[in-house]
């Protein structure tokens, strides 16, 4: 494996992606604000340290890996993209739809890939769920639920909504194959004010439990991924059918099956990914025009709330 991958943010969620990259064997560099946490990771994985300009003009790195506050996405992603680096970003892509769209632009003007990191994409078990939805398994697809809720870390530069929801908009888009017509919103700033906590898909940071539902009801079977389950039991299928009488409609459903899911981790896929985007010049599964698709969702949802 080729070492050309170099990881910007060594913080809560970019100490991942620099273990991951380094279990891959594609790790090259880490950089951070923090000089001394990059510094400790350098050691530990025996990587470079280098600032984020050194980073991008590195000619033996090849992909931008980018862990950083949302508000830097646009500008950070874009410097690197015009140095003819690939750009991993972690979501949401940009914090507005102009931004989302100069990226895209240039991306493609620099003929290089963009990609979003929606992790769910690469998970093995909402790879099922999606084929079980385009094979027909619970007839028609007629309704969608989805849960993300727990307690404690918010972020301040992004509310709820746009911290959140961004997985379960992108989840919901690809079952549903097709933009909403129309979107709606509601939410409520408890912790910080003007700073949504609590939205409806729903999506909450100050929940004392913790869910990670997807709830999918076709025209003939109800099927539950639930992230908070052990593996074995994250996905289950429901069938049921209904029963008219003169004044009722009864609904009888069948017992629950679990579906058995070969195990994986979501994020070294996602990172096996984007190795083979930046080795093959490969589309992104999650490219910059599906990040956008989300931000034109979470703009909306914004718009509403005014």
């Amino acid at each position: 494996m080729k070492k050309n991958i170099a990881v910007v943010g060594c913080g809560y969620w970019g100490k991942n992606l620099v273990r991951n990259f380094s279990e891959l064997g594609a790790l090259y560099s880490v950089s951070d604000v923090n000089s001394e946490t990059a510094n400790n990771y350098a050691n530990q994985y025996k990587a470079k340290h280098l600032t984020f300009d050194e980073t991008i003009n590195d000619e033996n790195i090849e992909g931008v890996v980018l862990a950083v506050p949302a508000k830097h996405h646009a500008s950070m992603a874009n410097e690197a993209m015009k140095k003819g680096k690939h750009v991993f970003v972690e979501k949401p892509l940009a914090l507005n739809e102009t931004d989302a769209k100069l990226m895209i632009e240039t991306a493609n003007n620099n003929n290089v890939k963009l990609m979003v990191g929606h992790l769910l994409h690469y998970h093995p078990i909402f790879k099922e769920v999606n084929k079980i939805v385009e094979n027909g398994q619970i007839g028609k697809l007629e309704y969608i639920q989805s849960n993300r809720l727990s307690f404690g870390r918010f972020r301040i530069e992004e509310d709820i909504v746009w911290s959140f929801a961004p997985h379960d908009i992108s989840m919901i888009l690809k079952l549903a194959n097709e933009k909403p017509s129309i979107v709606k919103c509601n939410s409520k700033s408890i912790i910080k004010e003007n700073h949504a906590d609590v939205a409806n898909i729903s999506v909450s940071w100050i929940n004392p439990n913790k869910e990670a539902k997807l709830v999918l009801t076709g025209s003939s079977a109800m099927l539950v991924f639930d992230d908070t389950k052990s593996w074995k039991e994250k996905l289950s299928l429901c069938s049921y059918h209904t029963k008219r009488t003169e004044n009722i409609i009864d609904i009888n459903k069948s017992s629950l099956k679990f579906i058995d899911v070969p195990k994986e981790e979501p994020l070294k896929n996602e990172c096996k990914h984007f190795i083979k985007v930046v080795e093959k010049n490969l589309k992104p599964t999650t490219d910059g025009y599906e990040g956008l698709n989300v931000i034109n969702v979470l703009e909306t949802c914004s718009n509403s709330k005014k």
